[in-house]
């Protein structure tokens, strides 16, 4: 079988804070057009590994390389807390932030652009919601507001910190239909989760990772028993006042 082309290779990272590693000697590929979990225990990285491939952390060893070789072609759903939603805006002007690529941020917004945000509300089940504050939407809603921001954003690249924490089930079984339609589109995704009977039913690829990397493959080979025993010693065995990691000669 002919090797799928990348479009985003890790070699060698090593991503953490202050010096101090979080996820370090990071090595492979997530092919074009993949859907890949990434799973690990508390504390493994997951996180911090998005961070880093959309540009918002930078490496302390090793590099990530993009086939696209822009930043703006990636959309990244941070995890919810990260999301200060007392501030005053509305939901039309939320999910609006996500034509910012492509009109600026200065210019109006067109006709066309008007019916693209129309059109990513209903997809998500907000049409009716345009002018509700965001602090008053549901935890629900909320997601289904930043995914219609996603949609917007059009990207190759797709990248969700837990997008189904804290929702209803409805509303995660209503966003994993969308997460189906951008992978038949060809779009490269990678979802942090912490379900991983939902990884392996709906998650063809899955890296395994605890502050080191586990296991990256199939998911049905990756979340074997062993492997997920292998991640929990290794996040427990953590020395947090380790001396900072040094890179591989």
């Amino acid at each position: 079988m002919p090797e799928r082309q990348s479009a985003i290779r890790c070699q060698d990272l090593t991503l953490g804070y202050n010096r101090h590693p979080a996820v370090h000697h990071l090595s492979g590929n997530f092919a074009h057009g993949s859907l890949t979990a990434i799973v690990g225990p508390n504390g493994a990285g997951k996180s911090t590994l998005l961070k880093g491939i959309s540009g918002s952390l930078k490496p302390i060893g090793g590099h990530i390389e993009l086939a696209s070789h822009k930043r703006h072609n990636i959309a990244y759903l941070p995890q919810a807390a990260d999301i200060d939603r007392s501030f005053p805006i509305t939901v039309y002007d939320l999910v609006s932030m996500g034509l910012w690529n492509t009109i600026g941020f200065f210019r109006g917004i067109s006709a066309s652009g008007k019916n693209k945000i129309a059109d990513a509300l209903h997809a998500v089940g907000l049409t009716g919601f345009e002018n509700r504050t965001i602090g008053t939407l549901s935890g629900g809603q909320m997601q289904r507001c930043l995914f219609a921001r996603l949609i917007l954003q059009d990207a190759p690249i797709i990248l969700l910190d837990e997008p189904f924490n804290a929702i209803d089930a409805k509303t995660a079984h209503d966003l994993m239909h969308i997460i189906h339609h951008w992978h038949h589109e060809k779009r490269t995704i990678v979802a942090v989760l912490h379900d991983t009977e939902l990884v392996k039913r709906a998650f063809p690829e899955t890296l395994l990772i605890a502050r080191e990397p586990i296991a990256w493959g199939e998911t049905s080979a990756v979340l074997c028993s062993e492997n997920m025993e292998r991640s929990r010693s290794m996040t427990e065995a953590y020395d947090p006042h380790a001396h900072d990691c040094e890179r591989a000669a």
